[in-house]
């Protein structure tokens, strides 16, 4: 038998269209593409409309049943919650992509290109692209609601500190803001000594209490009150109100210890200086820089008042300073501060430079302090001190003079600070002189001490020019490498900013 060698027809021929007559490559359905695509609809029943859920006040999209999430343009959580509402009739088919298609961004419609494919006559795939258009409405969720109605309110958290300067509440407003803890808040409304902050439910106050807790020294304490019983279901409707106490001492505060407490904190002198108030109180004896740091537990079992209020502040003038070498550690003693230098100064009042009456104290403020400087101290010399263990004080361990910070010319210090920091949005009756003064010693208390502006988010302050500091003197400045750059988001009707949709 012999084998015919040479070129075999290897090509495989074309066919008809069972429809049309094309000649078209083989294939299980005998159809051309376009005779398939008119006799079968892979896209039938999938619906090329649909409506979303917008509120306008927190900006988020309703997720069926009742959850309202964040979501910007472009995202893909915008993206699953559109083919979420499909999801049913997108179960016939196979889904290969999905994206957006840009639209205008007023508009209030978004458009989702997608491709799926599907298996049709006789085993053959069958690959469309489509568009969905959905329509934006606007629908304000509960939690707005609750808002608007500011009376609607299930729990209150009222923060209180019995003290005439608010730096601690300063303070603490910029740790709300940088942890976003006022988010969830109905309402703020600010009182003569402290916040209220009004919550939807008792879990969010119970977050801002523990919130609270870990921040600052403080103890709290709760109740409620009984609005309404459905005896058929059994439901009751409570309003929970919790109050937070914070320990009324502020930074630059002098105190006066029990003994007891003196005497456990490492043999601290009984006439300490607050020299920062976070989640503890931080005090430093001026006499020998010894150092204590004191939680809101330890403060209440041996709770300590100021001796003096801010307004008792008086100034005086460094006559002559002289740095101390480090004095020997006691029995007992604990740990003295690596950032302040111990002096001994003589210093004599502003008020009294046609006297020759001069005051004689140590200091921890070696390090900044020169003859010539302005300082402010409290004089505990010719005061009163109405204070339990201050008057059961040996008299010889009174200092009769406590300096506390060096004086510089504020209004040069406002000219030249080109940061700014955020507030929270609240209720209040206004701000008076003494508010305004007491938030401009907050501001230097952030330019002098780099442990605070650690905790707090500082924002570039376009308005006020870039100079150079060359002043060695001047009062402390804050780089621009700690600085944020404040960003103005524009927002548009489909919940913010995003990027730039696909086209």
């Amino acid at each position: 038998m012999e084998y015919m060698t040479g070129p075999a027809a290897s090509t495989q021929g074309n066919i008809l269209c069972c429809q049309c007559g094309t000649p078209i490559p083989p294939n299980p359905a005998n159809m051309c593409v376009g005779c398939l695509r008119a006799q079968v609809d892979i896209t039938e029943g999938i619906p090329k409309q649909g409506t979303l859920h917008f509120c306008k006040q927190c900006e988020r999209y309703l997720q069926p049943p009742g959850t309202w999430i964040q979501c910007t343009l472009e995202s893909r959580e915008l993206l699953a919650l559109c083919l979420k509402k499909i999801k049913a009739s997108l179960s016939k088919v196979r889904l290969i992509d999905a994206g957006f298609i840009w639209t205008e961004p007023h508009s209030k419609r978004l458009k989702l290109k997608l491709t799926v494919q599907k298996e049709v006559i006789n085993g053959a795939v069958l690959q469309q692209v489509f568009v969905v258009e959905y329509i934006v409405q606007s629908q304000m969720c509960e939690d707005c609601h609750r808002i608007e109605a500011k009376d609607f309110w299930k729990a209150v958290v009222q923060v209180r500190q019995k003290t005439l300067h608010k730096k601690t509440f300063y303070y603490l407003e910029q740790l709300i803001l940088k942890h976003r803890l006022h988010q969830n808040t109905l309402r703020i409304k600010e009182i003569h000594d402290g916040l209220d902050f009004y919550y939807s439910s008792k879990q969010q106050a119970q977050k801002m209490v523990d919130f609270l807790q870990c921040t600052v020294p403080s103890r709290s304490k709760s109740s409620q009150r009984l609005i309404s019983h459905d005896i058929h279901s059994n439901v009751y409707n409570y309003k929970s109100t919790f109050s937070v106490e914070i320990v009324p001492i502020c930074k630059d505060s002098v105190v006066c210890l029990s003994p007891k407490l003196a005497q456990s904190l490492g043999n601290m002198s009984q006439i300490c200086v607050c020299i920062r108030v976070t989640s503890t109180i931080h005090l430093i004896d001026p006499s020998t820089l010894q150092i204590a740091e004191i939680d809101g537990s330890t403060y209440w079992r041996h709770p300590f008042n100021s001796l003096f209020q801010p307004k008792q502040l008086e100034e005086f003038i460094i006559m002559d300073i002289n740095r101390v070498q480090e004095k020997k550690k006691g029995a007992g003693a604990g740990a003295r501060s690596n950032k302040h230098t111990l002096a001994e100064a003589w210093v004599q009042k502003t008020s009294e430079l046609n006297t020759d009456h001069q005051y004689f104290c140590c200091t921890h403020l070696g390090h900044i302090l020169n003859p010539g400087d302005l300082v402010l101290g409290f004089d505990l010399a010719n005061c009163n001190l109405n204070d339990e263990f201050a008057n059961k004080m040996n008299p010889h361990n009174i200092p009769d003079v406590v300096l506390i910070k060096k004086s510089y010319d504020r209004t040069k210090r406002q000219r030249r600070r080109n940061w700014k920091l955020k507030e929270l949005e609240r209720d209040r009756e206004g701000m008076n002189t003494d508010d305004e003064r007491q938030y401009q010693d907050f501001l230097e208390d952030l330019e002098e001490d780099e442990a605070i502006r650690k905790n707090v988010n500082i924002y570039r302050n376009a308005d006020v020019p870039v100079e150079s500091d060359t002043d060695e003197d001047g009062p402390p400045r804050i780089s621009l490498a700690e600085m944020l750059e404040d960003l103005h988001i524009s927002e548009d009707a489909t919940g913010g900013e995003g990027a730039n949709m696909m086209t």
